[in-house]
């Protein structure tokens, strides 16, 4: 097998202010959050984020797109912020409850990873090695990372994910819809908390400076998870002053998507299209896969089937979170499958690598 060229990496804006680049940023901005609005009147499953994405992806296709470089940390800092407001202590309690299957699920999809790692590298053309990182759904950045340590091509295999992500955020919705109704998740879903102006400024405040503070400690994703885990202890401590208002969780659904649209680059995609195009095919067949797992271990553990399928989803954690707060599916167990899944990455794939080689599984 021979190695997939490396894919030239998009062009992220940032390499100079002016003008003109400022200018750029607006109307991308502005034609993102055009899409989003078009996507929400189209009533089209999680308009903002693919709305977004969508127009995004139209300009930088011919390099066209500009997103300032603080649009995704600010869009992941407002996201945690809203995620972690669903974490009530009963909630905790049943998520805590469901500690075993999410293990479980996260063991379940890494292996369902690795099975598909062959097919993408016979497909690709690639070797083993790249084929399995780029095949297993732990995230476009801790795969990335992972790659890199073992030595595969780490523009190869953020190819992989990047598609791989973005193929999830616009399959997965729609199958939501169809298999699951929306709000059905029991214990785990919880009033929205009353939006007190003076206590939401505090918290965006104290979110963002743990996010800076986590940041300094090379923390996987401290945008997200820092505000995240500030509200849940909080809430959980009854001490939240405000909830965040839904306009702010549409906002950082459009950075996110606008943020994945920005990726589109056509020397990116086109750089190796067989790469790009064997991703695609191994995540719609990854995609079912694990949604048919989703469905029979949410049969077995009680758990709701939607939320299930969105913590299983091979997508990344930030964008299937908005799905799950888009859709109402149980946030806080969508949030804990993903939480648990990266962790279990962090752990395994490395050393499962090692393991697959010694056996010659690969």
């Amino acid at each position: 097998m021979t190695e997939a060229p490396s894919p030239a990496l998009p062009r992220f804006a940032g390499e100079g202010v002016g003008c003109a680049t400022l200018l750029r940023s607006l109307l991308t901005l502005l034609a993102a959050a055009a899409g989003g609005a078009l996507f929400w009147w189209l009533h089209i499953p999680l308009p903002w984020m693919l709305g977004a994405m969508a127009a995004t992806a139209a300009l930088a296709w011919n390099d066209h797109a500009r997103v300032p470089p603080p649009a995704r940390p600010a869009a992941l800092v407002l996201l945690g912020l809203g995620l972690g407001q669903t974490f009530t202590p009963p909630v905790i309690a049943a998520v805590t409850l469901a500690l075993p299957w999410l293990i479980l699920a996260a063991v379940l999809s890494i292996a369902a990873g690795v099975a598909m790692a062959k097919p993408l590298a016979r497909l690709a053309d690639t070797d083993a090695k790249t084929g399995y990182f780029a095949a297993v759904p732990g995230g476009v950045i801790v795969m990335a990372v992972l790659a890199q340590r073992a030595g595969a091509s780490v523009p190869a295999v953020t190819l992989a994910q990047t598609i791989r992500v973005m193929t999830v955020v616009v399959l997965v919705p729609p199958l939501i819809t169809w298999l699951a109704p929306h709000g059905n998740a029991g214990a785990f879903l919880a009033e929205r908390p009353d939006v007190v102006l003076s206590g939401l400024a505090l918290l965006l405040a104290a979110g963002l400076a743990v996010a800076l503070v986590l940041r300094k400690f090379d923390v996987a994703n401290p945008w997200m998870l820092g505000p995240c885990a500030m509200v849940i202890l909080l809430s959980g401590l009854g001490w939240l002053p405000s909830g965040v208002p839904l306009w702010m969780i549409d906002a950082a659904q459009v950075g996110m998507g606008a943020s994945l649209g920005l990726r589109m680059n056509r020397r990116f995609v086109l750089s190796s299209r067989r790469l790009a195009l064997s991703s695609l095919v191994s995540t719609v067949l990854l995609s079912v896969l694990l949604a048919l797992i989703a469905v029979g271990l949410a049969a077995l553990s009680g758990l709701p089937p939607a939320a299930a399928i969105l913590g299983m989803a091979p997508g990344g954690m930030p964008e299937m979170t908005i799905t799950a707060k888009a859709l109402e599916v149980g946030v806080p167990l969508v949030l804990g499958f993903h939480l648990v899944r990266q962790v279990a990455c962090n752990l395994l794939v490395g050393p499962a690598w090692t393991l697959a080689r010694r056996l010659g599984v690969f």
